[in-house]
């Protein structure tokens, strides 16, 4: 077993970070299907490469270049929230906590909002940064009230169609807009509304309540799913950041840590397949003795030896693949019509395997064992009849 380097587990908590990122990125958007799919041909092609089909391995990289140009293309808004998150991820978030808003406040505002049928968008920030995904909006810094919270979202307000942003009790800013999701299946019969709560519930970590104008219903969107609640009195679970004294990691984080024990996981495992594999290195495996090109009045009896040690060169992966579906040693006996049964063993009558080189072959000579191909025999009285035409006519 090849136990990884400390260079090694750099390289593995490196691959860990970008897949975590991936993940945070694409799981949760449009282009998770998109993901997949491209997993599976990855490992299609893997599994082509190693069986060596060398047609459907060039049949895959052609699709897989032209796929490359068609993903930047559709999803190029994915591709930069990945960039914005890389430029926004800060290593001493898991020292943090969110803050807890005016849960009581918001609570009773968005109860008297449902009931009254006005519209409503608060952002509750969590721990990432939300200030990259908002456009506009008044900036605020004051505490929050019922009365401040309903007179903003009043039909006659200027910033009755925007976003609020509620960051512990105080409001950051209204009036902001938020980026629209595309993934029109999720917010199924809501509006704008609910279109932008999922948009920046997909690029960040925040909770967006959201309140209906034409139903006088409340959703709540979060890490790209969007929920419709029962009742204001179900908002007071989803906003309250419950913790348990005997452990000190809060709860919205476990589902981080699993992400990046997962992805830490199919780093090492991706580095189990590539690397060791890559390695190159010398074994010595046997070789069968095939003899092709008799002549047609010989057939092959024996040789002797009947296998060549072969010392070989290589990748792993390419010599366990050799090792098991074995090495041929191919005999020319196109001089054996002259008598010759004595033939030179040389290292480019190994069969080829590509990424595998042969450094030596023993014995350098074996001997072929032939013996002649028996005559058809006729059939009893055939040349008499064929000799005798006339003989039936008599």
């Amino acid at each position: 077993m090849v136990l990884p380097s400390p260079l090694d587990l750099l390289d593995i908590l490196l691959v860990a970070g970008v897949l975590w990122l991936l993940y945070r990125t694409v799981v949760r958007t449009r282009a998770r299907k998109a993901l997949i799919g491209g997993a599976i041909l990855a490992a299609l092609f893997l599994l082509v490469r190693a069986l060596d089909l060398t047609l459907m391995a060039l049949l895959l990289q052609g699709f897989a270049a032209v796929a490359i140009l068609v993903l930047v293309v559709v999803f190029q808004e994915d591709l930069r929230r990945l960039f914005e998150d890389l430029g926004s991820f800060r290593p001493d978030r898991r020292g943090r906590s969110a803050p807890v808003p005016a849960t009581d406040v918001l609570v009773r505002t968005v109860a008297r909002l449902a009931s009254a049928r006005t519209g409503a968008l608060i952002v509750v920030p969590g721990l990432d940064p939300v200030d990259l995904h908002l456009t506009g909006g008044v900036p605020l810094g004051g505490r929050a009230s019922e009365p401040l919270l309903l007179s903003l979202f009043d039909s006659s307000s200027p910033g009755h169609d925007g976003a609020l942003v509620l960051r512990g009790d105080t409001i950051e800013r209204f009036a902001a807009h938020l980026p629209l999701s595309a993934n029109h299946s999720e917010v199924g019969p809501g509006g704008t509304r609910h279109a932008a709560g999922l948009g920046l519930s997909e690029r960040c970590d925040a909770t967006i309540v959201i309140v209906s104008e034409e139903r006088g219903t409340i959703s709540v969107a979060k890490g790209g799913v969007l929920r419709r609640l029962p009742g204001a009195e179900a908002l007071l679970e989803e906003l309250t950041v419950e913790t348990r004294e005997d452990d000190p990691l809060p709860l919205h984080h476990r589902r981080e840590v699993r992400e990046i024990a997962v992805a830490l996981a199919a780093a090492l495992l991706l580095w189990g397949f590539v690397v060791p594999g890559a390695e190159i290195v010398e074994r010595t495996i046997p070789g069968r003795i095939v003899v092709h090109n008799l002549p047609p009045d010989l057939r092959f009896v024996a040789s002797d030896p009947t296998e060549a040690t072969l010392v070989v060169r290589g990748p792993r992966r390419a010599l366990l693949l050799a090792e098991r579906g074995g090495l041929e040693v191919q005999i020319d006996a196109y001089l054996a019509r002259m008598g010759r049964r004595t033939f030179n063993l040389e290292t480019a009558m190994v069969q080829d395997v590509d990424g595998v080189g042969v450094a030596s072959i023993q014995p350098d000579r074996v001997r072929i064992d032939l013996e002649p191909v028996p005559a058809p025999l006729s059939a009893p009285g055939a040349s008499e009849d064929e000799n005798e035409p006339g003989d039936a006519a008599r």
